[in-house]
């Protein structure tokens, strides 16, 4: 294969993907990793690195983690899934892409072991980014969970400390049915000696990572017990974020590029990562941290977290796809002015749409459409569904048709929102970047 279309094509067709045929395409383990990594040489053990799981905030606060890193001057790999319009976006040093040319050699050279072990398409992508970042000899990478923890792909290597951000009702179907279970599989990455910072304190699952963290002797924080934000206000370039030190009661005001109301929980864990990276014996200065923070989407070309894509007409788009993540969507909608709001959005047919569509404006009106895979929910079913909870709207064709009756009968003061899944995101933005 010449081509890096070719090689994307290959991947893409022949191995099994979550986000195209859903749990059927996740190996129940590890093992597969462990095999390719054996054959690449051990890249995982090559480099130091931070591992992020979570439901909700894990994207944002492997993003934030690593421009700050990067601002500090290490050259700070970052892993991340799924992406949105270029595949490269997963496997990022610095926040430059992995250049196709080294995607094209990997997959040529390695094919032949790809086509003997079946490994699924995370689980090549995981190994290709560790190579990757082994081969170029990053200082420290920030590695983002896929789905759960315990089981995941990433889950090989023995980070320098371990980020859980939020838990929620996600991904029932493989990772259990009580917020329990799920935290359980979560805290699937943490490992004996290695310090695990928690950002939310969530009273029913405190004692899943209190019992896991005793059990191997990891240094276990609570971001809340250390930091309390005591106020947050949008601003044009994003949003100001009062934190206080809950010990010294000194606060300080941080500058977020990203304006979604829900950096406010994602910050606190962050800021606990910025200081177990500093009693380690990392340089991080406040500047560099301001920077940082202030940087994101610049310094780790992060897109699809509460995005304005443009201002006339005014359009949001939010990667939001679970309760959790709806709410926080709402909770963000409530805080703008406007007329009418038109929401284009899709799901994903393993979805527990009954706790998402009851948390959905009644007073909006939807374009509906399914994202083009095969674990889409038709936007038929998708609106007679909606129906049922009172949320009024039409289904389309296309995520394209959906977003383009929005934008017909859209008027000046209007909002239009797009969102309910990440490939609905996704769609938009690789049609009209």
């Amino acid at each position: 294969m010449k081509t890096f279309t070719e090689v994307i094509e290959y991947l893409f067709a022949r191995l099994p993907m979550f986000t195209r045929d859903g749990a059927s395409a996740i190996n129940p383990d590890v093992d597969k990793t462990l095999l390719f990594c054996q054959h690449l040489g051990n890249p995982q053990h090559k480099f130091k690195s931070i591992h992020i799981a979570g439901t909700n905030g894990k994207g944002s606060s492997s993003h934030m983690t690593a421009s700050i890193l990067a601002a500090a001057g290490l050259k700070t790999g970052l892993y991340t899934s799924p992406h949105l319009v270029d595949f490269r976006e997963r496997i990022r040093i610095d926040g430059q892409m992995i250049p196709q040319q080294w995607v094209v050699d990997f997959v040529n050279a390695n094919r032949e072991f790809i086509e003997d072990i079946k490994p699924s398409f995370f689980e090549v992508t995981v190994a290709m980014a560790f190579a990757f970042f082994a081969e170029e000899q990053v200082d420290i990478a920030v590695i983002e969970v896929g789905l759960g923890g315990r089981l995941d792909s990433t889950n090989i290597i023995l980070p320098e400390l371990c980020l859980i951000t939020n838990i929620g009702m996600d991904h029932m179907n493989i990772l259990g049915d009580t917020i329990q279970e799920i935290a359980g599989e979560k805290a699937g990455i943490i490992k004996p000696g290695v310090p695990v910072i928690v950002s939310e304190k969530q009273e029913e699952i405190v004692s899943v990572f209190v019992d896991k963290a005793a059990a191997g002797d990891s240094p276990l924080t609570f971001a809340e017990d250390v930091y309390a934000v005591r106020q947050s206000e949008r601003k044009l370039t994003g949003m100001d974020v009062a934190v206080e030190d809950v010990k010294t009661k000194e606060c300080h005001v941080w500058h977020l590029d990203l304006a979604g109301s829900y950096q406010r929980k994602n910050i606190v864990g962050v800021l606990c990562v910025v200081d177990s990276l500093r009693e380690m014996g990392y340089t991080l200065t406040e500047e560099q941290v301001r920077y940082g923070l202030s940087h994101v989407q610049q310094a780790t070309g992060l897109r699809g977290r509460w995005e304005t894509l443009s201002t006339n007409p005014w359009v949001i788009c939010d990667t939001g796809h679970n309760e959790d993540g709806i709410k926080a969507v709402v909770r963000n909608l409530t805080t703008l002015n406007f007329h009418r709001l038109h929401i284009v959005m899709g799901a994903m047919k393993d979805k527990d749409l009954a706790h998402i569509l009851p948390q959905l404006p009644k007073h909006a009106h939807y374009y509906f459409g399914a994202p083009d895979m095969p674990r889409a929910m038709s936007a038929a079913e998708l609106t007679e569904q909606a129906a049922s909870f009172d949320l009024q709207g039409n289904p389309y064709p296309s995520v394209e048709d959906a977003y383009q009756a929005a934008l017909k009968a859209y008027k000046e003061g209007d909002l239009i929102f797009i969102g309910g899944s990440t490939f609905v995101v996704a769609e938009v933005l690789t049609n009209h970047s």
